[in-house]
């Protein structure tokens, strides 16, 4: 994990997928930020903040009142999104692990936590630092994907490391998905509720679909001890397969299963 997200490549790799290939012309981003109903003075903590971008694609809807501090466990994510942001004046900028958190007991309005959770060890200690920080009446907005994300990306990986399972981005996504986020945040608030964003990839290229493979976490993992020319030519047959298949379809579509979490504490 930390070597993962010690800078932003591996991250931007398959942000970029997204950006280009998504059938839903509403970027996620904003549609994100349309759920943030808070008050004009609040006080926000979005911790795993990687890059910044749900703020950097929504600068000029930010209300000037508001206090945002965005925190990640990657100094280097939070240099990257200190470049981006710095600027704004409602912005600030720790390094923080979730499980962990520095700040006072009550301190936040509200806690963005977007597609962060189910990297997170021991995550129901790291929900009780969030369910801390929240004031009484505070709200936690938690994205996450589904079981179905991205599955047709599990035999691209299997390109790479034969011993990939079916089910492994599935696996990653469980420890806190879209069909058991619910049940592990009820515990700590009084009203849960889930929004869908509806969307899915229609990919025309080959070279970004390699990219976001070999930015998975599991995989660099796996592949660590192979040659350059083995890894070289396991990339080569990876290729040739997605290039066969483009070839066929005309476009390799690829599921995507998006939603948010909105979990209210009532005084």
């Amino acid at each position: 994990m930390e070597k993962q997200y010690r800078n932003a490549s591996n991250l931007n790799a398959r942000i970029t997928l997204h950006e280009r290939f998504s059938v839903n012309p509403y970027p996620l981003p904003r549609w994100l930020f349309d759920q943030l109903e808070l008050p004009p003075d609040a006080r926000i903590l979005e911790v795993g903040c990687g890059t910044g971008k749900l703020w950097s694609e929504n600068l000029g809807r930010i209300p000037d009142g508001w206090d945002v501090m965005l925190t990640d466990a990657s100094p280097g994510m939070v240099r990257e999104t200190q470049g981006n942001l710095g600027d704004s004046r409602c912005f600030g900028f720790q390094v923080a692990d979730v499980r962990e958190l520095p700040f006072e007991d009550g301190m936040f309005d509200a806690v963005v936590a977007n597609h962060v959770l189910y990297h997170v060890p021991d995550l129901r200690h790291a929900i009780s630092e969030l369910v801390r920080v929240l004031g009484h009446d505070g709200i936690l907005y938690a994205a996450t994907n589904g079981e179905d994300h991205m599955r047709e990306m599990n035999p691209m990986i299997q390109f790479l490391d034969p011993n990939h399972p079916d089910d492994g981005l599935a696996r990653r996504i469980g420890a806190f998905s879209l069909e058991d986020g619910s049940e592990q945040l009820s515990s700590h608030f009084s009203e849960v509720s889930l929004l869908r964003y509806e969307d899915a990839l229609a990919v025309n290229e080959t070279q970004p679909l390699v990219d976001y493979v070999l930015s998975a976490m599991t995989l660099q993992e796996a592949v660590a001890d192979l040659s350059g020319e083995e890894l070289s030519a396991r990339i080569s047959r990876l290729n040739q397969s997605l290039e066969q298949e483009l070839s066929a379809l005309g476009v390799i579509r690829i599921t995507k299963e998006t939603g948010l979490f909105v979990a209210r504490r009532r005084s």
